[in-house]
């Protein structure tokens, strides 16, 4: 009976001190005095007396003003006194005091929101506070409201998986890269790019986080009774002239693990000056340490130290091989379509396979669920259109867009003498993004995409290539902890060049390569420090490598029809991401990739040990249709590491290994509509490719200047280069022109990067080298005698400025500088003669380079008016391209004219090119 008494006494002393301890705040008194201060100095002389903590949104007492002597006074006679004849409100709960306007707050829960044993549960971790007035705005005070989420259907369970999407309250798209958290215990999650989010809680009261650049910081007050879903809405950020101060949460550079990410929002995209001045994303993306190219207008980027060919661009799933339009002038993305863009430069997820260098990720927007809206641009020689809006109101969207061009007048009016006299360019992309919402666990996405280039640049051929990509995506949610999007689609490419000189030469060469895919991606989230991706997916590729046709029925050109390739390359693979504590964390890929040839199709067998060439072949054997040819199979490994410092200070380790099945021969140092695509076969092998960086990352002034250095090591094998004077095009046995080669590449990297304020923008600093080495099997045709040398896309120093300053709300003004080392070139060292002309002798490849690379560009963005209720939103852009007219090497090429050799240097643009647009929004 004394053990009974004794546990009841301990009982009682336990519930009676905090709310002895409580009573003794409140009626704690002291003295304060202000003259005219304001709420903030109040808070802060309260908390700095008692043990009192307040929570209110503080510019919803911007006009309070507080004044008087208050002595021997309680927190409760000071807030009423001050809130007296206001529309401000508070509540005290135990050492929680809420301030709020025009609102109440009652402390206590309602009987009717949980069972009788719930509420026991729930009073006893002191979870209590609700409001009980209908929905408020986004903007004002539901960040008080509590949101109950979930049953305490088993009340041993101490956790609850949270899930659902973050939206845009104008539009009522998803947001994809946000940032959902609560700070005790620290947990925390990011919406993927459906705008999902699934975080796993400890039952009870949490105030919930809800940040990302570009939108206003949000919060939710949620009562976590078991699982469920919770949908947020969330603003877009305000413009502010004055500095806008970013919490420590905004640190993703710093929380996630994979480093050599580069993320661009369309709205930063669209700050940078291009020529021309249309919004050009790939542009922007060459902007990016360790991104490169090999010259002004060239198609393609390099990215540290890979080829063109070596980057998977993806649109909304969809593979678009050539992602330019009239030769790499304009990019062949419509900006007003386009919701983000994502680089994976090391780091690359275990779902993505197929390329070594980089993935290029580029998300659509979905099209606004709540109202129909569009845009329009009109430039010198670009214009665009774009229309989107509810099918069914919140839960089915469309938008469809489209850009064409009319500058055929630039080129009318062209001097004879610059060779581009009567040039022909004409192009156009379209784009139809749908998507619908069955219900809460499944939802529909269709993309269509399609462009097409026709131009010539004053000469006998005409240029005809086009893209056409249609994808389908399903997103399954079995429950809070797995969902699935599984999709499918067809990539297509292909040119169809023509040459008009004389109808007894006139010529027709078309290339086509068509995938069909299929790709099943599953998200687990077992436990709040530890999800695992995982799936599966593969790919049937059918390529007619080349064909040469007669353009008439005079042309005495004879047909020639390379021989179609099939292939399937599969894989799986899976890839755990797990918080070893809150400051390490370790992510580990895997991937296993099957790839093989398919017939029809003729092989040649080569002696072993000789070069490949048509003596040395000993048998040749045909395939039957869908017999394997050649199989070729491996395993890629994912690691990457983060060790935080300190909130705002981390270091990362990353390795992972790539293999590439598919080939790009060009004989262009860029990319062309005369390229073609090789599948791996007996004799050429697939490249292969791995890499080691480590880098330091840092945030300072509250984390709204982010830094970094990162420093790469890779190595590739199988990289194919040509023999000199190499033969590509409509060559049946091109294995003989081209050689295996090794190649390795290394650097370092600087960033510097500031994205809020009236000044924002980025420096970046590349310091890089790439290598290749080609040795001939007999030495005959090894390159520069089988030692190293630099490759074509080799430049080593490359630096970048993007400034942006905000005059005011409707004026700004945009900055970008680059400068890069010039790319390697091969040169004549020596002439000679012979019958009777000169003759030229060249040096070792690659062993000079054209001159170094500087441009400035300005341009100045005028906003109109910002009325809220008018027919349309105009602005106006205007700038200048190359700024100081310098005239910047594009090639170096040498003719021979009158048996005598000169050397010529081309540029692209070698004046200031000026340029205006005017921009159309509209509901």
């Amino acid at each position: 009976m004394r053990n009974i008494y004794t546990c009841f006494f301990i009982s009682l002393v336990s519930i009676s001190l905090p709310i002895l301890a409580c009573a003794q705040s409140i009626g704690q008194k002291f003295n304060i005095h202000f003259k005219n201060g304001n709420l903030e100095e109040l808070v802060k002389a309260i908390e700095s007396k008692t043990s009192y903590h307040f929570h209110y949104q503080a510019d919803l007492f911007d006009s309070l003003k507080v004044a008087g002597d208050f002595k021997e006074a309680t927190v409760k006679d000071i807030l009423d006194r001050i809130f007296s004849a206001t529309d401000f409100q508070y509540a005290i709960y135990k050492n929680e005091i809420f301030l709020t306007k025009n609102i109440r707050i009652i402390t206590t829960l309602p009987f009717q929101m949980s069972t009788e044993e719930e509420t026991k549960v729930i009073d006893n971790k002191a979870l209590v506070a609700d409001l009980t007035s209908s929905e408020p705005s986004v903007s004002t005070n539901v960040s008080y409201k509590v949101y109950p989420v979930g049953r305490n259907i088993n009340p041993a369970k101490r956790t609850a998986t949270v899930a659902g999407y973050i939206k845009n309250s104008k539009t009522g798209e998803p947001i994809p890269g946000v940032h959902v958290f609560i700070n005790k215990p620290r947990v925390g999650s990011i919406t993927d790019g459906f705008g999902f989010y699934t975080i796993t809680l400890p039952k009870g009261r949490h105030e919930l986080n809800i940040q990302a650049i570009g939108v206003e910081d949000t919060r939710r007050q949620i009562l976590v009774q078991g699982d469920g879903k919770l949908d947020v809405s969330v603003e877009e950020e305000r413009l502010a002239l004055k500095e806008v101060m970013i919490t420590s949460d905004k640190t993703a550079n710093i929380r996630r693990t994979p480093m050599g990410i580069e993320k661009l929002d369309i709205n930063t995209i669209k700050q940078v000056p291009t020529v021309f001045g249309e919004a050009d994303i790939l542009r922007v993306v060459l902007t990016l340490p360790g991104v490169k190219s090999v010259g002004e207008s060239s198609t393609g980027f390099n990215v540290r130290g890979g080829s063109v060919d070596q980057n998977l661009i993806l649109f909304n799933d969809a593979t678009v091989f050539n992602p330019s339009h009239f030769f790499g002038f304009f990019s062949a993305f419509n900006p007003e379509v386009v919701k983000d863009v994502q680089l994976y430069k090391s780091s690359i997820p275990a779902k993505y396979g197929g390329r070594l260098a980089s993935v290029l990720e580029l998300s659509t927007r979905e099209g606004n669920k709540k109202e129909f809206t569009g845009t329009a641009g009109i430039g010198l020689i670009t214009s665009r259109l774009n229309f989107e809006g509810p099918l069914i109101k919140d839960k089915s969207s469309f938008m469809l867009g489209g850009r064409t061009t009319y500058s055929n007048w630039i080129m009318d009016i062209l001097p004879k003498k610059a060779g581009y006299h009567g040039a022909k360019a004409a192009f156009y992309d379209l784009n139809l993004n749908i998507n619908h919402q069955q219900n809460e666990r499944n939802s529909f996405y269709f993309t269509a995409y399609l462009s097409s280039d026709k131009s010539n640049l004053g000469t006998d051929t005409t240029y005809r290539y086009n893209n056409q990509n249609f994808s389908l995506r399903w997103k399954h949610t079995f429950n809070n902890k797995l969902y699935s999007v599984i999709s499918g689609g067809t990539d297509n490419y292909g040119y169809e060049n023509y040459s008009r000189f004389h109808e007894e030469v006139d010529y027709k060469l078309k290339f086509s390569i068509e995938q069909t895919h299929f790709k099943t991606t599953f998200s687990y989230y077992p436990k709040s420090k530890l999800s695992l991706e995982f799936g599966g997916g593969t790919i049937y590729y059918k390529s007619k490598p080349g064909s040469i046709e007669p353009y008439n029925e005079r042309s005495l050109v004879l047909p020639d029809i390379l021989a179609q390739e099939q292939a399937l390359e599969s894989a799986v693979f899976a890839e755990p991401k797990y918080d070893l504590s809150n400051d390490i964390t370790l992510n580990a890929g895997f991937r296993y990739s099957f790839y093989s040839r398919l017939g029809p199709g003729n092989a040649n067998f080569y002696a072993p040990g000789l070069a490949l060439t048509d003596v040395n072949i000993v048998s040749e054997k045909q395939y039957p249709k869908g017999k394997s040819m050649k199989t070729y199979q491996g395993p890629e490994f994912r690691l990457g590491l983060r060790f935080a410092l300190t909130p705002t200070f981390s270091i990362k380790a990353g390795y992972n290994t790539q293999r590439q099945y598919i080939h790009m021969l060009s004989n262009t140092t860029s990319m062309s509509p005369t390229d073609v695509w090789k599948l791996s076969d007996i004799n050429i092998k697939p490249q292969r490719g791995n890499q080691v960086s480590l880098g330091i990352y840092k945030n300072f002034k509250s984390n709204t200047v982010e830094t970094s250095i990162e420093g790469y090591y890779k190595n590739i094998t199988d990289f194919l280069d040509y023999k000199s004077g190499a033969v590509l095009i409509l060559n049946h046995k091109v294995e003989q022109d081209v050689l295996p080669t090794q190649g390795k590449a290394y650097g370092v990297e600087f960033l510097v990067k500031k994205l809020t304020g009236k000044l924002n923008g980025w420096i970046g600093y590349t310091y890089s080298r790439t290598f290749l080495k080609t040795e001939d099997v007999t030495g005959a045709n090894s390159i520069n005698d089988g030692k190293y040398y630099p490759s074509n896309y080799d430049k080593p120093h490359d630096f970048t400025l993007i400034g942006n300053y905000r005059f005011s709300h409707r004026v700004s003004f945009s900055l970008n500088t680059t400068y890069s080392t010039g790319r390697p070139i091969t040169l004549p060292v020596g002439k000679y003669y012979y019958e009777g002309g000169q003759r030229l002798l060249y040096s070792e490849r690659n062993q000079y380079r054209i001159p170094d690379y500087f441009r400035s560009d300005i341009s100045i963005n005028v906003l109109g008016n910002h009325k809220v209720k008018q027919l349309t939103h105009n602005s106006w852009t205007f700038g200048v391209y190359n700024l100081t007219g310098r005239k910047n090497a594009f090639a170096t090429f040498f003719a021979s004219e009158n048996k005598v050799i000169n050397g010529y240097k081309l540029s692209i643009f070698g004046s200031a090119i000026p340029f205006v647009n005017y921009n159309i929004r509209f509901k």
